[in-house]
């Protein structure tokens, strides 16, 4: 399995419009072969950080979900970016196991 964290900082006071665009691109991803985990959070002390965790059976199911065509009201890139004060920063991530994840945990 592999998995990504990915900071973004909206603009100031644009946290909730981030998070409800992440939040419907999330909704998208439910039932998606390969999306184990796709969590959209906000720093508790922040609300313009957001935090996307993201859990894949591995990175062919990442880059699909990618290359799928969204459905017409789902948010686009240029969306979620205009949204950003800066690149979002991510961390790819092997992931060996824990809660939440099917069976038992490992790839």
């Amino acid at each position: 399995m592999i998995g990504r964290l990915m900071t973004m900082t909206a603009h100031p006071g644009r946290g909730g419009e981030l998070t409800d665009l992440l939040l419907r691109v999330a909704e998208r991803l439910h039932g998606f072969p390969g999306c184990e985990i796709y969590l959209i959070s906000q720093a508790a002390t922040d609300p313009d950080t957001v935090h996307v965790t993201e859990v894949w059976r591995d990175d062919a199911s990442a880059q699909a979900a990618l290359a799928a065509p969204p459905p017409p009201d789902a948010p686009t890139p240029a969306e979620v970016l205009a949204l950003v004060s800066a690149p979002p920063d991510r961390v790819d991530l092997t992931v060996l196991g824990g809660v939440g994840l099917p069976a038992d945990g490992r790839p």
